[in-house]
């Protein structure tokens, strides 16, 4: 055999960086040469585009053929003979570049706002053959090859060129839709990495497996739009938080699929008066018990539950039924699963290098490099993704104090201060404006929400004006204040009346959602009714109450599954809710309850038209602790749109209680939680009340037991 150049042994042994430089087509010395790797080949002939047939000359056992084609033939094709099949097939090594010079400039300026389209893995057709394109990002590897089920899984095979700054790609003939495949990296030290899935795959194996599955998009049916204005901050918006592996299982315990639950969730919603769906995080992840917190695969629904069409038709049965789509989202951080994003070439490529900075401490995870060009396209492409592939109409980003502050979660000095010293993470600053920035620019009907926990100021106010540019943050001060409030004993509570009142000081400086999420039916907390105290007669008075409280207070709802239907124990995701209590009276009533409130709050304007405006809302009664007693108006955009809320957290009877009003005339109670109806005692106004004339007037009621009643004027 002849003497081979070095560069021969490189793509012998998988180790070449450049493998175009010498597979495929080149013109050398009057002659073009055709160098190909077949492993396992015994013979090869290139075929010219004219018919021409040259052999090609075995010079190295492990598969390597050279030989020489007729001048002026550009394309060709390879026939070989692999025991006793004779094969034709392309070289992907004839091929030209995927990614064009402006797509290279776009992806090293960190602008490339499609950058789903571009990288990852594609159906393409190029010099009229079919195949599928690959992209991906490793600015440090030595060399990237791509693995699969097209090629034996042999790294050898399908090494990738590498070009801009560090985006390796290669198309691959007749490799198709439905292949499984992942990167094989050599990174920049020479040793071998762990195989990676493709960080922009739009389709996974079901975990334990982790290979990337091609995906075409061409087949993605695009869900229909959601109703007008279901974002606005003047419509009503009641989230139903749920986690779709343990809303509801199938006798056996299995999971519903996407379609499964198309066919029940978005119904159930819409039957209960919600106006959204929000969906703990899709996004593909290795652990059951993340919730989905912690993913792999920003990119790729989780195929727990089926395929990205199958995820389509849920989306698409939300918006048919009415209910809007708000996904969780995590570009906070990330696991280090060997086949994730952790040390991807080799180098900290998505990740801070120092652990003072890449590693979050309470949930060992990595965390971001806001800082680096290449990681805050991904995590921008991704929010936007969502909204344009799969009509998602928001997106609750998570744990965004902990992307705020370099010192979340730490102990002093283990923390790197900014370049002003401060303990901001400018750098995450920065990139949260930029996604909302842009996601509001491109999708204008569509929102985020903040799961923010401190005071950083103007979390959802413009970036403009000097925000974080989010459509809404959660109020977790109010959530800690009201369950705390709620937890004590009636008789005690009049030392805690300020817990209610605290948070009427804040709740207009942020458009709040007041969200009863997971985190708080979880890791000891108890459920929201094991948290209400008294015989079972007080907890479910103290839960309707409670939740009244919250609909006629200011501020968008969000209840996780199970609340409404007053479940009994910590949410466990490895189980369905306890849907058989709606047997028992007081859980249907709960139910039954959840349904009329969102009823109400949906057909009252004063409930909702301004939710987030100060000029929304007027104390009526704060001073009377003794009695554990609150009264409040809620007021709509017309001049006579007023909704009176009364919260009795006592379970005492008050007669003839006085309470001043704007306007005299009839008064009719739309709503009182203590409804036999919903389990309770029937003690209430018979439908409506007069106010008795005076400056101003009053009225004068009877308030029932750990209970709230809404009164609205009559027209």
């Amino acid at each position: 055999m002849p003497k081979l150049p070095a560069e021969a042994y490189a793509i012998i042994e998988g180790r070449h960086s450049d493998p175009f430089h010498y597979l495929g087509l080149h013109p050398e010395g009057g002659t073009s040469v055709v160098r190909a790797f077949l492993p396992e080949a015994s013979n090869v002939e290139a075929v010219g585009e004219h018919g021409e047939v040259a052999r090609l000359d075995r010079v190295h056992d492990a598969g390597l053929f050279i030989g020489a084609l007729p001048n002026g033939s550009k394309r060709y094709q390879l026939r070989a003979r692999f025991g006793d099949k004779l094969v034709e097939l392309e070289d992907a090594y004839r091929f030209p570049p995927i990614l064009t010079d402006f797509d290279l400039y776009l992806l090293g300026e960190g602008t490339h706002q499609r950058l789903y389209d571009k990288l990852g893995a594609h159906p393409m057709t190029l010099d009229s053959v079919e195949g599928i394109g690959f992209v991906v990002l490793a600015p440090n590897a030595r060399r990237v090859s791509v693995v699969g089920d097209f090629n034996f899984w042999d790294a050898r095979r399908h090494p990738m060129r590498v070009r801009g700054n560090g985006y390796w790609e290669l198309f691959i003939p007749h490799a198709k839709a439905g292949d499984h495949y992942k990167f094989d990296i050599i990174g920049p030290h020479g040793h071998q990495l762990p195989q990676k899935s493709d960080p922009m795959a739009f389709a996974s194996e079901v975990r334990p497996k982790t290979a990337s599955i091609v995906f075409d998009e061409a087949h993605l049916p695009r869900p229909r739009p959601s109703p007008d204005g279901i974002n606005a901050l003047s419509a009503p918006m009641s989230i139903y938080e749920v986690h779709l592996g343990s809303w509801r299982r199938k006798n056996g315990g299995e999971w519903l699929t996407y379609r499964e639950l198309a066919e029940q969730l978005p119904a159930y919603a819409r039957d209960m008066g919600f106006t959204h769906l929000e969906f703990l995080p899709v996004s593909e992840h290795p652990f059951d018990g993340s919730w989905g917190y912690q993913p792999t695969g920003l990119y790729a629904p989780t195929s727990r539950f089926g395929t990205p069409e199958d995820f389509a038709a849920l989306v698409d049965a939300c918006h048919r039924e009415g209910v809007g789509v708000l996904l969780d989202w995590v570009p906070g951080h990330f696991p280090d699963d060997p086949h994730g994003l952790g040390s991807f070439d080799g180098t900290s490529l998505y990740e801070h290098a120092n652990p003072l900075q890449g590693r979050h401490l309470d949930w060992g995870t990595l965390i971001y490099n806001y800082g680096r060009t290449e990681v805050t396209n991904f995590l921008v492409s991704n929010a936007l993704f969502w909204l344009e592939r799969y009509a998602i109409d928001g997106l609750r980003v998570d744990a965004v104090a902990s992307m705020l502050y370099l010192d979340y979660s730490r102990p002093p000095g283990a923390w790197i201060p900014n370049q002003y010293g401060g303990r901001e993470n400018i750098e995450a600053i920065a990139f949260l404006r930029r996604v909302n920035t842009e996601l509001f620019a491109r999708f204008p009907q569509a929102t985020t929400a903040a799961e923010e926990s401190t005071a950083w100021p103007q979390v959802s106010r413009p970036v403009e004006f000097g925000g974080l540019g989010f459509g809404y943050k959660w109020n977790m001060g109010w959530m800690h204040d009201t369950l705390n409030y709620i937890s004590k004993d009636p008789i005690h509570r009049k030392h805690h009346h300020g817990d209610i009142l605290f948070g009427l000081h804040y709740a207009f400086s942020e458009n709040f959602i007041l969200p009863l999420s997971h985190d708080e039916v979880v890791h000891g907390k108890r459920s929201i009714l094991g948290r209400m105290p008294g015989d079972e007669w007080q907890r479910f008075a103290n839960l309707r109450a409670y939740y009244s409280f919250m609909f006629g207070h200011p501020g968008k709802k969000l209840l996780f599954m199970g609340a409404e239907i007053a479940q009994s124990r910590e949410w466990n995701h490895d189980q369905s809710l306890d849907w058989h209590l709606l047997e028992y009276e007081n859980h249907s009533g709960i139910q039954s309850l959840i349904r009329d409130l969102n009823r109400v709050y949906r057909a009252v304007p004063a409930l909702h038209q301004m939710d987030c405006d100060q000029a929304g809302f007027e104390w009526l009664v704060t001073d009377d602790a003794n009695r554990n007693v609150f009264a409040w108006l809620r007021k709509g955009i017309d001049a006579h749109a007023r909704c009176l809320v009364i919260v009795n957290f006592s379970p005492n009877v008050y007669r003839n209680y006085s309470i001043p009003v704007p306007f005299a005339g009839r008064w009719k109670e739309v709503f009182n939680s203590d409804s036999a109806h919903y389990g309770g005692t029937n003690v209430g106004n018979i439908g409506e009340v007069h106010a008795v004339d005076g400056k101003p007037p009053e009225l004068r009621l009877t308030i029932p037991p750990l209970a709230a009643i809404f009164l609205v004027p009559e027209s």
